[in-house]
Parts: structure tokens; C-alpha cells; sequence
């Protein structure tokens, strides 16, 4: 492993990776495609809203593409805001604040229309938190939303993707919806990462991977495949 890349690990997992040398080099493809949606706003400084931390990957890639954004992470646990400062600190005068609360009660001191995009990327152990995809967290969503905003989750799940589905049944009322996931999870072969943008999603939302790397669904085919869901 390169020496000038920074992997924190929580519960047995590989929760981020950065370079710290190079923060616009996205490790993880979860966050390279996350990374894409942001590329694809219109350019100069954001507004970005983090609902977890962690080690702050997309916070650093904002930071070093989008210099002069403002942005808040969203990162209840003390310790691990303190671990990573202390072993990969946030570059000086980054303007990023970070705020020691939970998702849902940290949104709602969020002013409304703040946010040029939201990013929900927060786990305990390996799920998100159910309140975090629900109608009440999204309705918050779309309150700290500017009018042109991307909502953009990141969700761990398994065919038949019974969570993704329910997210998508209360996320479809911020405006259009397009969906990335890898192959071999959409095929049923194995638990993945699935990126749900939502709200204004740009045109090309995660660039173009390719059929290998990267399954993508939007408009009617986010239906197809993961329409039928419960509001929550």
C-alpha cells in the first residue's frame, strides 16, 4: 500500500481511503462516481452538505476542485473526527466545518436552501441508519436544498434491493433519479455499493464507465429495476 495513502478502518471495514498527496484521486469507485456527480454541477464554488464523515474523502475532493466552497460535514463520533485530524489532517484553511452531530438532528441546523449538493454516506456497522432514508430525513433534504440541488446517497444493499427500493419510493418526489451500481451486485452475486443521485441530476450524472465497472440506470429504467418500494 502507498505510503501517502490513508485507509481508515471501522467495524472490520475499509470505511475511506485517501491520497494525501493527491485528494482528487478517488480510491474507492463508489466515490469516484460520487466524485463524477459533483464534476458534472455547474463550476465554481459549492455549497456541499456531508451526513458522515469518516475521513472526510469527498469533503478533500471538493476542496481541491471546487477551491472556495463551503462546505459541513456531519460526523457524530468526537473520537474518530479527532483520530483522523490527527493522522490525516484537513488542509488549512479548507472551509470545511465539521459539526459533532448525527445526520438526522444535524440537518435540521442547516439553513434552508444552503446546499448546492448533500451527500449521505454514513453507516453503523455496514447499514445506514434506516431513519436516514426515510420520507422525514428526505423531506429535510429537500428543505436544505437550493433549487437547482443534487441529493446523492450512497447505499449498501443486495439484490433484490428491498432498501434501495423503499429509498427510491420517498427520494422520486426531489425530482429525477438515476442509479449506479456495480455489475456483479446488480447480477445478485454479492452485497455492493448502490449511488442514488436524486433532485437536479446533471446530464451523464456518473460520467462513462464502462458496462464492466459501472451498471447505470436513469429516468424509466430506475422504474424497471428499482420501482415498487414503500414509503417510510
Amino acid at each position: 500500500m502507498r505510503r501517502d495513502l490513508y485507509v481508515l478502518d471501522l467495524d472490520g471495514m475499509q470505511q475511506s481511503a485517501v491520497d494525501l498527496t493527491d485528494p482528487t484521486r478517488l480510491v474507492f469507485d463508489y466515490t469516484r462516481r460520487i466524485g463524477d456527480i459533483i464534476d458534472r454541477i455547474p463550476p465554481g464554488p459549492s455549497r456541499v452538505l456531508h451526513v458522515g464523515g469518516a475521513a472526510m474523502t469527498l469533503a478533500r475532493y471538493v476542496h481541491a476542485t471546487r477551491p472556495r466552497s463551503s462546505q459541513i460535514v456531519l460526523e457524530p463520533s468526537a473520537e474518530l473526527v479527532e483520530k483522523v485530524r490527527a493522522e490525516a489532517p484537513l488542509p488549512p484553511r479548507s472551509g470545511i466545518k465539521v459539526r459533532p452531530f448525527d445526520g438526522m438532528s444535524g440537518i435540521r441546523g442547516v439553513r434552508d436552501g444552503y446546499a448546492d449538493v448533500v451527500i449521505l454516506d454514513a453507516f453503523d456497522g455496514a447499514r445506514t441508519p434506516g431513519e436516514l432514508t426515510s420520507a422525514a430525513f428526505v423531506e429535510d433534504v429537500r428543505r436544505v436544498l437550493a433549487p437547482s440541488g443534487v441529493f446523492v446517497a450512497n447505499l449498501v444493499d443486495r439484490a433484490p434491493f428491498a432498501r434501495v427500493r423503499d429509498f427510491v419510493a420517498v427520494a422520486r418526489e426531489l425530482g429525477s433519479l438515476a442509479i449506479g451500481v456495480e455489475p456483479a451486485t446488480m447480477k445478485g452475486r454479492r452485497p455492493g455499493n448502490l449511488v442514488v443521485a436524486c433532485g437536479a441530476v446533471p446530464g451523464e450524472p456518473f460520467g462513462t464507465p464502462s458496462p464492466m465497472e459501472y451498471r447505470i440506470f436513469t429516468d424509466r429504467a430506475v422504474d424497471d429495476s428499482f420501482g415498487g418500494g414503500v414509503k417510510a
